[in-house]
């Protein structure tokens, strides 16, 4: 079967970016990683080359799901945690547009877990972009399921005492099949991997983790100050081999039945160094990628999982035309005479 995303149509004319800049005023505080985040999918969204009716936008609530509004394109503003449901029902009812779904950590994880999860297991084709400031910004500063255990915030003025969600093992454990983390000091790697999600059949997620400036500020500077950033991050590349390190001299091997960081030329040679597949079904060992984080290990960004399973849409459309073509009951009359009916006096 052809996949139902085949039969969006294509932009008959080369759009650039400026076509997908809304005349709308940006309303987000001055350093938000949003703006990022924003001017990655403007860039993304020509590249992707449907015709721009053709996109569409979801959210829910809170700072990330001013999103619709910020882009040149159509746009539904949900409620609270709904978002994927939304999304869900307008792919489902015109297979013909590119469904986009702008959510936060508090809204998706929260509020909204059972719909994020079941979005995942069903493989609806969508693509999610989860803006993840482990905090909730737009009611100012309580904690949320992404902020680490002992975090002091406006609702835990001791520490937090729970354990937080790890994104990409939620992803993997709701059987997806494309996840991604991106950083939102990364403008071309957000770009490139938006592109990546677009073209994936099925449900992607794209975490992007983004800095609040103003109730969460610097949770992620280890990963963006220039003294650390190389040793605490593994850029993902396809094919190629995971290295990272401020000289190119660390790498990611396995030992001992689990992934071990080496230095090369010393604890192992180049080709000790696992090689980056995301295209194969190998949950496992997406699933280790998705748990490496500092110190004990480099965090993983890029696509770490991209794999090719039936999608929900696909299998809904099939189902239904298999009915048409199988069943005797071609309108009502056939149904009201065909014996499996009551009556109501």
């Amino acid at each position: 079967m052809k996949p139902i995303r085949n039969s969006i149509e294509t932009s008959p004319v080369e759009l650039k970016k400026e076509d997908f800049v809304s005349d709308q005023t940006v309303k987000w505080c001055p350093g938000c990683g949003s703006h990022i985040i924003l001017s990655a999918v403007e860039n993304a969204f020509p590249r992707i080359g449907y015709r721009k009716e053709n996109f569409v936008i979801v959210s829910g609530i809170g700072c990330s799901s001013r999103f619709p509004y910020y882009v040149n394109t159509y746009g539904f503003h949900g409620i609270h945690g709904r978002a994927h449901a939304i999304a869900t029902g307008v792919k489902l009812a015109n297979p013909g547009l590119s469904v986009w779904v702008s959510t936060g950590d508090g809204d998706s994880l929260a509020i909204g877990g059972n719909h994020f999860i079941h979005v995942i297991r069903r493989n609806v084709d969508v693509n999610i972009i989860l803006f993840n400031n482990q905090i909730y910004g737009l009611t100012k500063g309580q904690f949320s399921p992404t902020t680490p255990r002992g975090t002091v915030t406006k609702t835990s003025p001791d520490g937090t005492i729970e354990d937080s969600f790890n994104v990409g093992q939620l992803v993997l454990g709701a059987q997806g099949t494309f996840f991604a983390r991106v950083i939102d000091n990364m403008p071309q790697l957000l770009s490139e991997v938006l592109y990546l999600a677009a073209k994936h059949d099925g449900t992607s997620m794209v975490e992007v983790l983004q800095n609040c400036v103003i109730f969460n500020d610097k949770a992620y500077e280890h990963l963006t100050n220039k003294e650390t950033r190389d040793d605490n991050i593994l850029i993902l590349t396809p094919d190629e081999p995971m290295i990272f390190g401020k000289n190119r001299d660390k790498g990611i091997a396995w030992k001992e039945g689990k992934l071990v960081v080496v230095e090369l030329g010393k604890d192992a040679s180049l080709q000790d160094i696992l090689v980056h597949r995301p295209y194969e079904d190998n949950f496992y060992l997406h699933t280790m990628l998705c748990q490496m984080m500092p110190p004990q290990y480099p965090l993983p960004v890029g696509v770490i999982r991209m794999v090719k399973k039936p999608t929900f849409d696909d299998l809904m459309v099939e189902q239904i035309n298999r009915a048409k073509e199988t069943s005797n009951i071609r309108c009502v009359d056939d149904l009201l005479n065909s014996g499996s009916v009551f009556e109501i006096n």
